[in-house]
């Protein structure tokens, strides 16, 4: 191609808002705009270049190196195509979202005998990191990398999002990622745990409640669903819910509806649904334990969430980003730990019925365990962690307290309970704990 057509090519980029380039069928990179070089390029000079060659270091298309290439399947198909790849930039390695698309009109259009060509759009996923990082979703495993790609597509949509797999797998991370990648972003996320909720709570939690609805209720309480208002509204463990609130559910997605309790009034709902379970709901649903009608309205978009042992090539990643997190939590008291390699071999060794809360706590324990800085493997054996009790000490303690610490808790809750009139939101403020945890706390009683 003349540099006058190279010239072309470069001003016809420029309108393009995002970062882009424009390569021929042979990988080549003709033309960047500014954008790319900013965010991809830094202050190497990429034209002529291969696109894999730049992107990922390696000497062949990324198709023959265990990644989907959008390029080839745009030259074969003649349409669109989109991959999620883990991109070299001047920040270090991130995840990219690559969208692939021939170059049908404008300068450089292709001709008979000619190169076809076509232009590569790409966006950093910010929700997600491929290094050590102190919040949101970490990995590069090829498990992870297809999780990732799914949020990344539901994100950008108003479908419902329901996220299955084990507990421990990090799903209200990936219900905070498909809100953080939408366009209500800047509205609230709003985490509903299903598993605490009595029916009557569903409502008056879930719809709010009017002033003088039932004894205790001294004042007009939204609910939350009014307060995910142009935001998301994430329902944790939905696969826990009876069928009286699954019904009540499915009158709110149906309808778009909701009434406080005790009110008359029909309010409208806005806020995109993401739920979460580590049941297999379509056997609930063949066993008549789960709505099949809300089965459908909540399975729009559904991502497998993997296990730690889906994904274990992940686990110093996730280590190394777990004990950030831990020191930074506990800035004021612990110093800032590292894993020898010891401990990370002993970690990878695992199995781990938890998944990362499993991996989360062991390495919490282990800072604790560890009287310097570097903790040692020896610091994550499970035997060494619960002191055996000293002769006569279980004999001491049952005839100092022969009220058991749980039955004592319960005792207190109730009493706690009856003195907030009932009012658990309020109840757990005063606690100084979440209303999540009061609501697994009273349903343990």
């Amino acid at each position: 191609m003349t540099d006058q057509g190279i010239a072309q090519l470069a001003a016809y980029l420029e309108e393009v808002a995002e970062p882009s380039i424009i390569l021929d069928d042979d990988y080549r990179i003709l033309a960047a705009n500014v954008a790319y070089r900013r965010d991809f390029a830094g202050s190497q000079d990429v034209t002529g270049r291969r696109c894999y060659e730049v992107s990922h270091r390696i000497d062949r298309p990324c198709d023959q190196a265990g990644e989907a290439c959008p390029l080839r399947q745009t030259a074969q198909s003649g349409h669109p195509q989109r991959a999620l790849h883990l991109h070299h930039t001047p920040r270090g390695e991130e995840h990219v979202d690559v969208e692939t698309r021939p170059l049908a009109r404008g300068p450089g259009k292709s001709k008979a005998g000619q190169p076809r060509l076509f232009v590569e759009s790409m966006r950093v996923v910010r929700h997600a990191s491929s290094q050590p990082a102190v919040q949101g979703l970490v990995g590069r495993s090829p498990a992870f990398q297809a999780m990732l790609a799914r949020i990344t597509r539901a994100a950008p949509a108003e479908a419902t999002v329901l996220l299955l797999g084990e507990t421990g797998t990090g799903k209200e991370l990936a219900a905070r990622a498909v809100h953080e990648g939408s366009p209500r972003a800047t509205g609230p996320f709003v985490a509903v745990d299903c598993s605490g909720l009595t029916e009557t709570l569903f409502e008056s939690e879930l719809f709010g409640y009017e002033k003088g609805a039932f004894t205790g209720a001294t004042h007009l309480k939204a609910g939350l669903v009014e307060a995910a208002a142009g935001g998301t509204l994430f329902l944790d463990e939905i696969g826990e819910l009876p069928p009286a609130q699954q019904a009540k559910l499915l009158r709110l997605l149906e309808s778009g509806t909701y009434r406080r309790v005790g009110g008359v009034e029909w309010l409208p709902a806005d806020f995109r649904l993401v739920s979460a379970t580590h049941r297999d709901l379509a056997a609930m649903v063949r066993a008549g334990d789960f709505r099949r009608d809300l089965y459908y309205r909540v399975n729009t978009f559904p991502i497998h969430m993997p296990a730690l042992a889906e994904r274990r090539e992940d686990i110093p990643l996730l280590a190394a980003s777990l004990l950030a997190r831990i020191d930074a939590a506990n800035s004021g008291r612990i110093g800032h730990h590292r894993l020898s390699a010891g401990a990370l071999r002993t970690l990878q060794a695992r199995d781990y019925e938890g998944n990362i809360r499993e991996l989360r706590n062991l390495v919490e324990r282990a800072t604790l365990l560890a009287d310097g800085t570097e903790i040692l493997p020896e610091h994550l054996d499970e035997s060494t962690t619960t002191a055996p009790a000293a002769p006569g000490n279980e004999t001491e303690f049952r005839i100092a307290a022969p009220i058991r610490l749980d039955e004592l808790e319960s005792r207190y809750l109730q009493w706690a309970l009856d003195a907030s009139a009932g009012n658990r939101s309020e109840l757990a403020a005063q606690l100084g704990i979440s209303a999540r945890t009061l609501y697994r706390l009273l349903r343990k009683r």
